[in-house]
């Protein structure tokens, strides 16, 4: 990790073919990727001067406030620091922090325009109107979709799903959908995810005597759509009390208002949260507040009571008992390969199938469009990484890389594994009909949404949150943006948010690591932004001699660590650290950041230490 060395050699061998390799790493150890044809790779270590990663530790909390909070608790002073660094600072709030609550749930009707939501769609159901459940073709999307349709189904039969088609419309709300609507005879639809900016489409719908119910998270522009209804708790005028809800939660927020008016509780509800919590996982809204419960509780009804597309995909992976990151790394790419590689009707299909045999199939189907996914976003980020050395482009602020060719569906996918390597905004184009089309992604702490606004004379049209965005542009705008982003983003993000930021909590000793400490850590999850897992640092560091690089192609460092030569030892395994070799195993002190968990061996449970990263 830290600040990364990009370096191009071309080899000429005697069976006359170039070899380009693309080193990318850090410079104690750079891994060096041999492209040709046959995509041979390799690994070779170079040793060079190391740059770390910048650490930066938590502010301490007043000390009176951890006493008092550990007082109150009968916890460790640990515990009340991390307690407190999130906000938990009484015996109540710590109380609801541990013990999420459904009753903490906010009343849906606080939303804006929530009565006008649940009055439409009422009349429609009164009169035997058509509705049309409308949703993105991600996972935010297609899970809204599924829960609302299939709540209105469970009561009203003249409910249908639409997914738009990523390469023939695009994202959000499309005309085609709207003649969809028109000529099948839907005189309402419910968006999902989407519709916040679609102004001239809402209006569109109107001439056709075609009602919105709009349900969307995303930052709203200057002028709302003129919908019967626009929820979203972003609005400046809407004063729900949280703001962080994904497209999904907020499709739930107008089930649960229309539940309370059919005399339904929340325990009537439980069974759609599944839906929610792998929303709020796939989407990277914070884990606070409503989303915190709305999170724990679809985590138990997922691994207690799973829908029948679940179990179907849970079988696919041989996985029982999963936490939001294996939401995050296992359900959530399955659903979202549907829309990138085929259409996100797959997706809804599966979510809201009920036969298991049926589901079974399409989880299969989807696990293969996963497969392709993965091989594609592979070759297409290689191919930018390429770009990037070929236009000498590893010094600026930005990267804008374009490709006519790149597959749509995982050009999202490629932004992020290039802002992995380079630390720094990027944005990866392709052509989508006779406009680019692009993926924005960001680092913590710089806005990339704002960025884009300040290049809003070269786009055509926009969307997103702080950290992840879409655009689409004219080809003859390209040039002109690439370089107004670099200007803006040169302009305004802070240098220290280039270089990768360890975030660390607290200082502690390998003495305070204790199986109680732990078990009351495992209560702080579900874990996600505004609630992250709680990484420690110490130092004075020694590994007891039998610290080596694992793995196939001993890419990983596992150590044996005490502090000081004496007290409780324990296994460390930093994946990916080879390169640390030489300082943890060298005979001399270092200090480590990392996170506790626990290790499961031929039945024995031990605790462990995930290395994050390692200093002399």
């Amino acid at each position: 990790m830290g600040e990364y060395l990009k370096v191009r050699i071309i080899f000429n061998f005697s069976f006359k073919r170039n070899l380009i390799f693309i080193f990318i790493g850090s410079p104690l150890y750079l891994a060096a990727r041999c492209v040709t044809k046959q995509n041979f790779a390799l690994e070779i270590g170079l040793i060079s001067q190391e740059i770390n990663m910048r650490w930066t530790m938590a502010p301490k909390p007043p000390v009176e406030k951890v006493r008092s909070l550990s007082k109150q608790l009968n916890v460790d002073p640990v515990i009340a620091s991390l307690l407190i660094q999130r906000g938990v600072e009484t015996f109540e709030e710590a109380k609801k922090f541990f013990r999420p609550s459904l009753d903490e749930l906010h009343d849906p009707f606080l939303m804006r325009d929530m009565e006008a939501a649940v009055t439409r769609i009422e009349r429609a159901i009164s009169v035997g109107e058509n509705i049309l459940v409308y949703g993105d073709y991600d996972v935010d999307g297609t899970t809204s979709v599924a829960l609302v349709s299939s709540y209105l189904k469970t009561f009203y039969p003249n409910v249908a799903t639409y997914i738009p088609d990523r390469y023939e419309e695009g994202y959000g709300i499309s005309y085609q959908g709207i003649d969809f609507a028109h000529d099948n005879d839907f005189s309402l639809i419910i968006a999902l995810d989407c519709g916040i900016k679609a102004i001239d489409k809402v209006a569109y719908a109107t001439q056709k005597n075609i009602d919105f119910v709009i349900c969307d998270h995303h930052r709203p522009g200057a002028q709302l759509p003129k919908a019967v209804a626009v929820l979203d708790p972003k609005r400046d005028d809407c004063e729900y009390p949280y703001k962080e809800l994904c497209g999904c939660g907020v499709g739930f927020k107008l089930v649960q208002a229309l539940g309370s008016r059919r005399g339904q509780n929340i325990q009537d509800l439980l069974l759609f949260l599944d839906l929610v919590a792998t929303a709020i996982g796939a989407d990277i809204v914070p884990i606070t507040g409503e989303n915190r419960i709305l999170a724990h509780y679809g985590l138990q009804v997922i691994n207690r009571q799973p829908r029948t597309g679940f179990q179907a995909i849970l079988e696919q992976v041989k996985k029982t008992t999963l936490t939001i990151t294996d939401v995050v790394f296992i359900i959530a790419p399955r659903i979202n390969a549907a829309g990138r590689m085929k259409h996100g009707n797959h997706a809804v299909a599966l979510l809201t199938e009920t036969d298991l045999a049926t589901a079974t199939r399409y989880a299969a189907e989807i696990e293969q469009f996963n497969t392709e996914r993965r091989a594609t976003d592979s070759a297409i980020t290689e191919e930018a990484l390429q770009q990037i050395l070929d236009q000498n482009e590893e010094n600026r602020n930005t990267t804008v890389v374009y490709q006519e060719n790149w597959h749509k569906g995982v050009i999202g996918i490629v932004a992020s594994r290039l802002t992995e390597t380079y630390y720094r905004p990027t944005l990866v184009f392709t052509k989508s009909g006779e406009k680019l089309a692009a993926s924005a992604r960001s680092v913590s702490g710089f806005d990339v949404y704002n960025a884009l606004e300040g290049c809003a004379a070269h786009i055509e049209q926009f969307g997103g949150h702080k950290y992840a965005a879409g655009l689409t542009l004219l080809e003859k705008d390209y040039e002109a943006f690439k370089e107004a982003f670099e200007r803006v983003v040169s302009e305004t993000i802070d240098p220290k948010l280039l270089q990768p930021e360890m975030k660390i909590d607290c200082e502690i000793n390998f003495s305070e690591i204790t199986p109680k400490f732990y078990r009351i850590l495992k209560q702080f999850a579900p874990f996600g932004p505004g609630n992250m897992t709680p990484v420690f640092m110490s130092r004075n560091i020694y590994d007891t001699g039998w610290g080596k690089c694992v793995g196939e192609d001993k890419s990983h460092l596992r150590i044996t660590a005490q502090q000081g030569k004496i007290g409780p030892a324990f296994v460390g395994i930093g994946f990916g650290m080879a390169e640390k070799e030489p300082v943890a195993c060298g005979g001399k002190p270092f200090k480590a950041a990392y996170v506790i968990d626990e290790n499961e061996w031929q039945g024995n449970v031990s605790l462990q230490l995930r290395l994050r990263d390692i200093r002399e």
